[in-house]
């Protein structure tokens, strides 16, 4: 696992009080593809899985809800932190959890680049692209915690690194 905590970054907001949590090889099965497991691990952990696509090709970051993306198949450079932050290369089997405020962006990908997207329930997709109103400074900021980490349900690294560092 890796933890990067982000700081606000020109027009993008990131997260000031939670980090980016990069999980590597955290998806893998021989039985089903990536995608389905990855839908099956997110909902069995309460993230009702949204989307199967890529991710956008320009930055742009969400308001109105934490969202893990689970790499199904394929390979990609994405920036984190948008636009002058930081590069990390995901690949089939890992899975990020940005919290909300968190800007990122695909800078180039295989052909075969497929992500499963979810939120917490209640939460949602809202593409930013430009910078922050103060209300949804606020919401970001009061967004509620997910009761259970995606990818590892309870005791997960939501409860490690998410739980007590969240400012109301």
């Amino acid at each position: 696992m890796q933890i990067l905590m982000l700081e606000h970054n020109g027009w993008v907001p990131n997260n000031p009080h939670l980090p980016v949590l990069i999980y590597l090889k955290a998806i893998a099965s021989r039985r089903i593809d990536l995608a389905s497991q990855s839908e099956g691990t997110f909902s069995a952990n309460g993230w009702p899985p949204q989307w199967r696509d890529g991710v956008y090709g320009y930055h742009h970051y969400h308001t109105e809800g934490h969202e893990v993306l689970g790499i199904a198949s394929g390979h990609a450079r994405m920036m984190l932190g948008c636009p002058d932050g930081f590069v990390v290369e995901v690949r089939a089997g890992d899975a990020l959890l940005l919290p909300a405020g968190t800007g990122h962006c695909n800078l180039d990908s295989s052909d075969d680049f497929l992500v499963v997207g979810a939120y917490p329930p209640g939460q949602r997709e809202d593409i930013c692209r430009e910078a922050t109103s103060k209300p949804q400074l606020v919401n970001i900021n009061v967004l509620p915690f997910p009761d259970q980490d995606p990818l590892q349900g309870v005791h997960g690294a939501v409860c490690k690194y998410w739980v007590g560092r969240h400012i109301q």
